[in-house]
């Protein structure tokens, strides 16, 4: 059963396909799924600390949040060790909510702050917590942004001039691949262009995306794509879309053309 909360005391079996071809269903979006699970490629502290916890899936321990879950969590290591692996950067989670067919009036008023880590262990007590994308109703966001953004929106200053990747899934697949982006972003698989990433579970697909710092920095976006790829293990032929946070700011969120995609779907929210 879906859920609009984002914490959940509930574990959530998640299997994943190892599809290989892009969908085609339809002219409008083009929607993918992975050709595999890229587990050998998780950062290796971020790897050991997994295995070793036994969570690499997102099996939901009974374990309660803090009160605050706004505060950052200071957990003990699920091998016992209490000596923190802190993160090269200082992360937030958000979440976003509205109900389907409800008009966006004002985004930013409707996000709402997680939880803050900066550590491996912070993070796994907090992404143990929460639903799974499989389990959340439309329309939700989680939003995973460096803490350097105040505000997980277009305007914020460390966004206002970036933009974004945007990979369309297939139902299904948002499990598997949004833990994996995660933990990619998190652990330094990108460089520091990248300033954080989006999941937005709709009525009829998933969708992601990775923000970017500079729209106007052509080498960095593509070597950010290539990683995307890589992390994700996707097909060559995976069709993404660019856009700059300044266009989406000017068409209120419809996606417009870019050259390398077949994408022409309106959306009037903030994907």
């Amino acid at each position: 059963m879906a859920s609009n909360g984002y914490f959940s005391n509930h574990s959530q079996p998640r299997g994943v396909s190892t599809a290989v071809t892009p969908g085609s269903g339809s002219q409008t979006t083009t929607l993918i799924a992975p050709m595999g699970i890229g587990r050998g490629k998780l950062v290796p502290a971020l790897a050991s600390v997994a295995r070793r916890s036994g969570r690499l899936s997102l099996s939901l321990s009974t374990e309660k949040l803090p009160a605050d879950k706004s505060s950052v969590v200071s957990a003990v290591g699920p091998t016992g060790d209490k000596t923190p692996h802190p993160l090269r950067s200082t992360w937030v989670f958000w979440f976003h909510h509205r109900p389907p067919g409800n008009k966006v009036t004002n985004y930013e008023e409707g996000i709402r702050r997680i939880a803050q880590f900066g550590s491996i262990e912070s993070f796994w007590s907090i992404w143990t917590h929460m639903q799974v994308p499989s389990r959340l109703t439309p329309t939700t966001d989680y939003l995973l942004f460096h803490s350097g953004v105040k505000r997980p929106v277009w305007e914020d200053p460390m966004n206002i001039t970036g933009g974004k990747w945007i990979i369309r899934l297939r139902k299904g697949f948002a499990d598997r691949m949004w833990e994996d982006l995660v933990i990619a972003v998190i652990g330094d698989q990108f460089d520091d262009e990248v300033c954080g990433c989006v999941l937005s579970v709709r009525t009829g697909e998933d969708i992601m995306s990775v923000w970017t710092r500079d729209g106007n920095d052509q080498r960095a976006i593509d070597g950010i794509k290539a990683t995307i790829m890589k992390v994700l293990n996707l097909a060559a032929n995976t069709i993404m879309e660019y856009k700059s946070n300044n266009d989406s700011l000017h068409d209120r969120g419809n996606f417009r053309h870019h050259p390398s995609t077949h994408h022409n779907h309106n959306h009037h929210d903030r994907t």
